[in-house]
């Protein structure tokens, strides 16, 4: 299919009346077109349609239908029918009411040209620029962020469900490109072991027979892989990727010495858990936990204005692996706000997006200010040893040097790193003074009868400080009430959109997921703020709001 950007014309007269009289009032559909007339355009997606070849359908309008079908969570066949059968969708795209609309596939390929061409962004960024024209969005505001775990689209497998099902996934691939062969090489019983899903049969309910299980299911995979590695496998048969999946579960749980039986990986062998497959149909799913929550997706973190005068519209989403911590995604998010030319000046967010580094860079390369409490120093068992923590020290970066609560001061200063590569300085005192010192028992443990102290340097210290200040400040903790808000962002995009739960597989096509669901919602938003509807507010009991009465 190729493009050849055509304008948008004007709504059908017919189309027009049908759709006032039935929907006096307008819809999201209806209002958002009256708003914003050309909200997508044939050009902005101009890199992913060759100039040659059979035109296809408008892009603008597929973008359209897009934010529409995750606006209500239908699927592509749903979608289309809508097309066909909503008198207000067909206002929004400018159809005649006799308009057949289009087969289904077409929004799934649609997609799949989205992300082909890494441009999964588009939908919500093109929205941004238009709502930015109209004054609904700007740079340098109060903008704040939050993640939430995905569920994967996929079933989580226990370790046995696990390498049972990736070896049935890799023969029932292997059938389809190299039939004879694999006749040739399959034993007997893999028809009965291997013939159906996992789920469709009942596993050994005793441990002696589900580890003889185990290892016979490993036994069976290392033959398959012997044959694959013979010089007679066909090169279609190692080509297939479900194969190289089977390497990597085997390579994980199943250990052979010298050419014997297999036998399961203990515990310290095994890699951490969230680096470990957790399905053979999208190695890209990882295990993860925080707090008592545990699941196996992705996470989201999302990015939204938040100041009081401004549309709240989603400004940013990002969809990374599970196990990733947040505060990995916090240079990241900056950055592609920096794309977008919608840095906030300051960017409210929890603790997990904060750290010393964080806080000095975000300043230092985007002019950005990183609002957010930061994690204590930890406490020393006793309370005398707290009368001797780092924040007791005091440091003359000048000179190089650190000066103790007894007034001795430190005969080293060196530059080293931490376990993770990080730059710090470590401050060494005598031995003679520590050990003639009479706090010294409450000071250090150390074998060596001295202190040492280690800081990080001078500007991630002094951050680090002052934000540990002013969390003790009540006109901060006033200021940084704002960033509940996002709780609010985060329920209606599970509640209303299925942010939550990933409608595909693989990371890309769940991180465009949550690109079309911000588009989605901001469309909302944009057409409740530009009616002056109102903002909702905290739902409370009717018993709670007797003590607010009182």
């Amino acid at each position: 299919m190729s493009l050849r950007p055509e304008p948008i014309g004007t709504i059908p007269a017919e189309t027009v009346r049908v759709a006032k009289a039935a929907f006096p009032k307008g819809t999201t559909a209806t209002r958002l077109r009256d708003e914003f007339s050309a909200l997508y355009q044939d050009e902005d997606f101009g890199g992913l349609y060759p100039t040659r070849g059979q035109p296809g359908l408008p892009p603008w309008r597929l973008a359209l239908v897009t934010v529409f079908q995750f606006s209500e969570q239908l699927s592509d066949r749903q979608a289309a029918d809508a097309v066909r059968a909503r008198i207000d969708w067909k206002y929004a795209l400018g159809l005649e009411l006799t308009d057949p609309g289009f087969h289904f596939s077409v929004l799934t390929e649609f997609r799949a040209r989205l992300i082909a061409g890494d441009a999964a962004h588009l939908l919500l960024d093109r929205m941004l620029t238009r709502f930015r024209a109209r004054g609904l969005v700007k740079a340098r505001g109060k903008q704040r962020t939050d993640s939430t775990h995905v569920l994967a689209a996929v079933h989580d497998l226990h370790l046995l469900e696990l390498v049972a099902e990736t070896l049935r996934a890799a023969l029932d691939d292997l059938a389809a490109v190299a039939p004879d062969w694999l006749r040739g090489i399959t034993q007997p019983v893999w028809f009965e072991r291997y013939g159906r899903r996992v789920e469709d049969y009942r596993l050994p309910k005793g441990r002696a027979e589900r580890e003889a299980l185990a290892l016979a299911i490993g036994a069976d995979g290392f033959s398959l892989l012997e044959a694959l590695d013979a010089p007679d496998a066909p090169a279609e048969a190692r080509g297939v990727p479900m194969v190289g999946t089977l390497r990597d579960v085997w390579r994980v749980h199943y250990a052979r010495e010298g050419g014997g039986p297999p036998r399961w990986r203990s515990g310290p062998e095994l890699p951490p858990v969230g680096e470990r497959l957790q399905s053979p149909y999208d190695p890209e799913v990882h295990y993860s936990t925080k707090r008592q929550m545990e699941w196996s997706g992705y996470k989201v973190h999302v990015t939204e204005v938040c100041d009081a005068d401004a549309a709240h519209l989603v400004t940013n989403v990002m969809t990374c692996p599970a196990m990733q911590p947040d505060m990995a995604s916090t240079a990241a998010i900056h950055e592609q706000l920096a794309a977008k030319d919608l840095l906030p000046a300051e960017h409210f967010v929890d603790a997990g997006y904060v750290d010393a580094g964080l806080l000095v860079g975000s300043r230092r390369d985007h002019a950005v200010a990183l609002e957010g409490p930061v994690r204590a120093m930890p406490q020393r068992a006793t309370e005398a040893e707290r009368s001797y923590e780092q924040r007791h020290f005091v440091i003359d970066w000048k000179h190089e040097r650190v000066t103790c609560p007894q007034g001795k001061t430190s005969v080293t200063w060196r530059a080293t790193r931490d376990e993770v590569g990080a730059p710090r300085f470590q401050a060494v005192f005598s031995r003679t003074d520590c050990g003639a010192c009479p706090a010294r028992r409450s000071c250090t443990s150390s074998k060596e009868r001295r202190r040492s102290v280690y800081f990080l340097p001078r500007s991630e210290y002094e951050a680090l400080n002052a934000a540990r200040d002013r969390m003790q400040d009540p006109v901060w903790k006033e200021r940084y009430r704002i960033r509940a808000g996002i709780e609010g962002t985060l329920s209606q995009g599970i509640r209303a959109f299925g942010l939550r739960r990933s409608r595909y597989i693989g990371q890309a096509k769940t991180g465009l997921q949550h690109v079309c669901v911000a588009a989605a919602m901001n469309a909302s938003r944009a057409v409740h703020w530009l009616a002056e509807a109102p903002r909702a507010r905290t739902r409370v009991t009717r018993f709670a709001a007797l003590a607010a009465a009182a």
